[in-house]
């Protein structure tokens, strides 16, 4: 695993000791952050959030072409210590926080997040219903975007979120979603 673009592009990244993580493939975040580039523009800035984090690896991407924050999420062991290994790697201490626990246990958030991204384990569900937990506890606003990976056959349906891209990349599927615009009311 490396870093695709940015800053530290090139950049090798630690991967999670044993078997109960599955990293995004370099292909799979290719193919994620194009995705996000064609309609976010820059990344500048932007507070991101990295749930299931895994190694990092979406969320160092995300610095490494200029976020100004990133929150992980991890609960495993040896995943945050990928991370916190990865963050230091990469002298990335000052834009980066490491919250051990699962994503289902966060609580209300201080301010919303420009852009989320999620990769829990395949066909659990985990990612819908934590989704579901972010809207209500206001994680996410009208000018968030989500990037949600799943396996390739699984189309996520979130009450309150709108499908904005699908695309299959190999045994995974990457869905873009915003919020659903508030209804219009009728005129009098």
């Amino acid at each position: 695993m490396r870093i695709i673009a940015g800053e530290w592009r090139g950049r090798k990244l630690t991967a999670p000791k044993g078997d109960s993580t599955r990293p995004t493939a370099d292909r799979m975040r290719e193919t994620l952050f194009s995705m996000l580039t064609s309609r976010l523009g820059s990344f500048d800035d932007l507070r991101v959030a990295d749930l299931f984090a895994g190694s990092g690896a979406l969320g160092l991407e995300a610095l490494s072409r200029g976020a100004a924050h990133c929150l992980f999420v991890e609960q495993e062991r040896p995943a945050l210590d990928a991370i916190r290994a990865n963050i230091s790697a990469l002298d990335a201490r000052a834009s980066s926080t490491v919250e051990a626990g699962s994503v289902m246990g966060l609580r209300v958030a201080r301010e919303t997040y420009d852009l989320i991204m999620l990769d829990p384990p395949y066909r659990t569900g985990a990612g819908e219903v934590a989704l579901d937990r972010l809207l209500r506890l206001d994680w996410i606003d009208d000018a968030t975007w989500i990037a949600l990976e799943t396996a390739f056959d699984e189309e996520p349906d979130i009450k309150g979120l709108q499908i904005e891209a699908s695309r299959k990349v190999g045994k995974g599927r990457l869905t873009l979603l915003v919020r659903e615009p508030a209804p219009t009311p009728a005129p009098d």
